[in-house]
């Protein structure tokens, strides 16, 4: 398989085999090599992807052929209409939006959107939003709320892009501003971790109802390379900063920072993206399901408290002075 990673080559090496035989003539005794190799595989398959790494889950999360936002789009959304720009600059090809249907339902999609090949990762920026994406996210999420549509977002960046026209345009008021807004957004926000889920860039957009993220995709205030060159000064030291940072599907779900994990194919959603999306389906389904039950009120409300109770801490009073 192309792009394979170094903790896949032992699978590589089964598959090859047997491709090489089932190209040769079909005598019984090698359909029965075959499907004695096929089974080696699939145990093999199931041992090494039951004990994955955290590095190795962010290996995942950003391979090459992994599903995209607009990937996802295409497989499970009808009638998308993109569109363009946040009425005060231009439209960033980072971020991608715009007006579909989910199983009939109207919906407003947002979403990363970082490129294949050469060419159009620069036009995309490596999926990294200048002000303007954020500020066209917004302008998506108010039409949303406008209308009464809920909002899903796909999360897969490595971060808001840190350059100077980034900032000099506002690059921090943007996020903090998308955060405001959809503290108090009257409508039904689902966001999904689809690869990588980096910093504020990821948060920006992500301030959801409910928080799903792909089983293999990673969620976290700084990449690991990031973390090790803090902390060690020395980034080829991430495998140890990802197991450090808990930023693993797992992981976030224990100290409930996302809501559900939605599985992957068996080998990451990158080897099939049809499964990858009907798994994806049946999870958006029952959250759409769910929240739109609920009022706008109650919305807002339980949005609020959820990222209100993140993180733990401890107050410790301060010891009165002796009376004199």
């Amino acid at each position: 398989m192309p792009d394979a990673l170094e903790f896949e080559q032992p699978l590589l090496e089964l598959e090859s085999r047997i491709a090489a035989l089932q190209a040769e003539e079909g005598s019984p005794k090698v359909r029965d090599e075959i499907a004695k190799l096929e089974e080696r595989l699939q145990r093999q398959r199931q041992k090494t992807f039951a004990s994955l790494t955290a590095w190795q889950r962010t290996q995942l999360a950003r391979h090459p052929k992994r599903p995209h936002t607009r990937d996802f789009i295409r497989v499970l959304f009808e009638d998308f209409v993109e569109l363009h720009g946040d009425r005060l600059y231009g439209d960033d090809a980072a971020v991608v939006g715009g007006l579909a249907r989910f199983e009939g339902q109207g919906v407003v999609l947002i979403g990363h959107q970082k490129g294949r090949d050469t060419r159009e990762k620069i036009a995309r920026n490596f999926g990294m939003p200048h002000p303007e994406g954020y500020r066209k996210a917004l302008r998506l999420m108010q039409l949303a709320e406008k209308f009464g549509k809920p909002v899903v977002a796909f999360i897969d960046t490595p971060g808001a892009y840190p350059g100077i026209g980034a900032e000099e345009r506002g690059q921090a008021e943007a996020i903090a501003r998308n955060l405001r807004e959809m503290a108090a957004l009257q409508t039904p926000i689902i966001a999904v971790v689809t690869g990588e889920g980096g910093s504020g860039g990821a948060l920006a957009i992500g301030m959801g109802n409910r928080v799903l993220m792909l089983e293999y995709a990673i969620y976290s205030v700084i990449s690991p390379e990031g973390c090790a060159a803090i902390l060690w000064g020395d980034a080829t030291k991430a495998p140890e900063a990802a197991e450090s940072m808990k930023i693993t599907a797992p992981d976030l779900l224990r100290l409930g920072v996302i809501d559900a994990i939605v599985p992957e194919p068996l080998g990451g959603a990158h080897r099939d993206w049809d499964a990858a999306a009907g798994l994806l389906r049946a999870a958006l389904r029952d959250h759409l399901g769910d929240l739109a039950a609920k009022s706008r009120e109650a919305l807002v409300a339980e949005r609020y408290e959820k990222f209100r109770k993140l993180g733990a801490y401890e107050e410790a009073s301060t010891p009165r002075a002796p009376a004199s």
